[in-house]
């Protein structure tokens, strides 16, 4: 009986927080463009023959909804470096192993230099692969909380 009034609350509390994710997460269109380069753990570049010229023929997708630990000389301490290289490998090594490639645009970012959406790999998502893997924390906006822990 207490297992099942456990189970009942855990469910019950993670509707509110599904409810809240489905309605963050803006409605975006899936493209076929090749994947030229792997940025960081949460930005791909892709192949963009669709820009005028001079304009370079790529841009680049920040992961919608994720924060992941910065890389280098942008980490804050150097266990955010560690996880901010082990993110970057971890994107690099689901874009080499996925045979099917697609990118999911939302919106331009914030900056103008970039798109915000996904990167679905063999189907599934890139950003949920990142928050399963421990990662990447869900952002929308706001102060980040640190990986220097």
């Amino acid at each position: 009986m207490v297992m099942n009034m456990k189970k009942l609350l855990t469910i019950l509390l993670t509707i509110p927080t599904l409810a809240f994710a489905l309605a963050t997460t803006p409605p975006s269109v899936k493209y076929d463009y090749p994947i030229t380069r792997v940025i960081d753990g949460d930005t791909v570049a892709f192949k963009a023959t669709f820009l005028p010229l001079p304009l370079k023929q790529e841009l680049s997708v920040r992961i919608y909804g994720v924060d992941t630990p910065e890389n280098g000389a942008i980490a804050k301490c150097p266990a955010e470096a560690a996880k901010g290289a082990e993110a970057s490998a971890f994107t690099k090594d689901q874009v080499k192993k996925s045979t099917t490639r697609q990118v999911a645009i939302m919106s331009w970012d914030k900056y103008g230099g970039r798109v915000l959406g996904d990167v679905l790999l063999d189907g599934k998502s890139l950003r949920d692969m990142l928050i399963a893997s421990g990662l990447a924390r869900e952002y929308y906006g706001g102060a980040k909380a640190s990986w220097c822990k």
